[in-house]
């Protein structure tokens, strides 16, 4: 079972590397790889800093400027792509057949468009197997963060984060993913709209189905009908 869960774990690791929304090569980075990564991004954002002609260094606000956004993407913004998720923990359902739904999950993402931030929520429910795996609560808000953490359009999001719970959960009978994310590409550029949502929604096995009973239940868990806006 043990080698079974590491082998799972890997495959949630390799995101296509080197891809926009996928890992760095080498990963998990070291400290010392990362540190040299900030050094090398520090001196190309001055450089195009200087290419929109920002005089930063002799801006006592803007000094640490190219060293600030540096560290961001390498230690926050995208620090799943350098950085290993902790071991996912999976128990025995013990013969629970209901749903299980975590709402309100936090989610701080980038698109890949322009590189502005994404903020919302994430919404999971599945239903385990007969002799299938339930997993550790916190550990679906890791998932979240491990992929949210990476950069990626909103629906390549919703699709990475219902396949890795699916992988854990292997033998369950459905699994659905709800996104509901806030764009600054929409409301800082562009049409330049504030309190615009999307919403996005991926599902496998019984919750394919528009009338299932389980699908309902989640979305009215949601107090969302079957993909509409009203959260």
């Amino acid at each position: 079972m043990e080698n079974k869960r590491r082998k799972i774990h890997e495959e949630l690791e390799v995101v296509k590397t080197g891809f926009a929304n996928g890992v760095a090569e080498g990963f998990p980075l070291t400290n010392k790889q990362k540190e040299k990564m900030i050094t090398q991004a520090e001196k190309a954002y001055g450089k195009f800093l200087d290419a929109l002609k920002c005089d930063w260094r002799n801006d006592p606000n803007s000094m640490e400027t190219p060293r600030r956004v540096a560290k961001a993407y390498v230690n926050d913004l995208w620090a799943g792509r350098y950085t290993a998720m902790s071991p996912i923990t999976s128990f025995p359902s013990d013969g629970y057949d209901g749903i299980i739904i975590e709402r309100n999950i936090p989610l701080t993402s980038m698109c890949s468009h322009h590189h502005q931030t994404i903020g919302g929520v994430v919404h999971i429910g599945y239903i385990a197997g007969e002799d299938g795996q339930v997993i550790g609560l916190s550990k679906l808000n890791r998932i979240v963060e491990l992929f949210g953490r990476r950069g990626a359009i909103q629906e390549q999001l919703t699709s990475a984060i219902h396949n890795a719970v699916g992988k854990i959960t292997e033998g369950n009978r459905g699994v659905i993913v709800t996104i509901v994310g806030t764009h600054n590409c929409v409301s800082c550029r562009g049409v330049k709209h504030q309190g615009a949502a999307m919403v996005t929604t991926k599902a496998s096995g019984v919750f394919r189905d528009n009338n299932n009973l389980s699908r309902k239940e989640f979305f009215d868990s949601l107090k969302i009908n079957n993909g509409g806006h009203n959260i």
